[in-house]
């Protein structure tokens, strides 16, 4: 299995050598099973450190003892352990009533503040097989756009997924052969969860349909990342040759822009918008408001955000803001 994984980390160019790399260790048997395995490359010197980093999320009144799991569990393997409760954060994160959603936020904050920290390259964290399942499911009963049905990417940014194509269960059965503890979570099983209710009866039942379920959905999810990479690259190509840029403001030639697929047109406002640095909601009603006010005739200014408009004259349109004005 370790074999195999090595094998899945070099296809992704995911590790380079003598990389330090921050571990999200919650105690459970994915990330328990990440420490053993990091470890390993780091006794071959394949990685030169490694920081394990918990988060108590205080979400039960005994979450303190995960922590002294994990903190007894780094230093059995001989490395850095950083622990954080969530209320010492100072998060500026607003409560969309999604536990999880939240949850989920404050860790990517923890990571980012300990890989700074410590002058680390990659943030390592656990997602295996089902978890990449179980996101998939969670995206398109909210009504995801194909990026969105990628699911989980094993490499993005400074975050590697190691295990992405492991089984939990042979996690699972790795960590009992050779004796290594691990917790588990109450939450895991909470119905108060749409990821444990898609784990607990979805999953379950596509399985009982058809045996192949999980060989062929990673088939299918390895289709929809290189369709997306694919989309990707057109979309970046496409704006370089209908934009200019000039004091860090992106000019886009209109006529060009407007005379693409809707689907790439998305794409395209969404890149503009990011490339922009600017505040905005990813919907598909937002981004119709946008093409319609581009789409109107004559020089116009639309405020689409109380921090930006865009601006179009001659046929060529830019976003303004208080830093990039014109």
């Amino acid at each position: 299995m370790k074999k195999n994984i090595k094998k899945f980390i070099k296809k992704h160019d995911m590790i380079p050598e003598q990389s330090t790399i921050v571990l999200g260790l919650s105690g459970g048997p994915d990330s328990v099973f990440l420490l053993d395995f990091l470890a390993t490359l780091k006794q071959e010197n394949l990685i030169k450190e490694i920081i394990a980093a918990h988060l108590d999320h205080e979400w039960r009144e005994d979450s303190f003892k995960d922590a002294q799991f994990c903190a007894e569990l780094a230093k059995k393997y001989g490395v850095t352990f950083v622990q954080r409760k969530i209320s010492e954060l100072g998060l500026d994160i607003k409560f969309d009533g999604s536990k999880e959603e939240f949850g989920r936020k404050a860790r990517r904050c923890f990571f980012q503040q300990i890989k700074e920290a410590h002058n680390a390259d990659l943030i390592a964290l656990a997602h295996h097989a089902q978890d990449q399942q179980e996101t998939f499911f969670i995206r398109l009963i909210r009504g995801s756009s194909l990026s969105g049905l990628t699911a989980i990417k094993p490499k993005h940014g400074s975050y590697i997924r190691p295990l992405l194509e492991t089984n939990k269960q042979d996690l699972i059965s790795f960590l009992e052969a050779e004796n290594i503890p691990y917790l588990i979570d109450p939450s895991n099983i909470s119905q108060e969860f749409l990821r444990n209710r898609i784990r607990a009866q979805v999953i379950p039942a596509l399985k009982k349909c058809d045996d192949r379920f999980d060989t062929k959905f990673k088939e299918t999810i390895n289709r929809l990342q290189s369709t997306e990479q694919f989309l990707e690259q057109l979309t970046n190509k496409t704006f370089e040759t209908i934009s200019s840029k000039k004091e860090g403001i992106y000019y886009i030639n209109l006529k060009q822009l407007l005379s693409f697929h809707p689907v790439l047109l998305y794409r395209i406002l969404i890149l503009w918008l990011i490339k922009q640095n600017v505040k905005f909601p990813i919907s598909e009603g937002f981004l119709d408001e946008i093409i319609k006010f581009l789409k109107q005739p004559g020089s116009k200014e639309h405020q689409l955000h109380h921090n930006w408009c865009i601006v179009k004259k001659k046929g060529i349109a830019h976003i303004k803001t208080p830093a990039l004005s014109s």
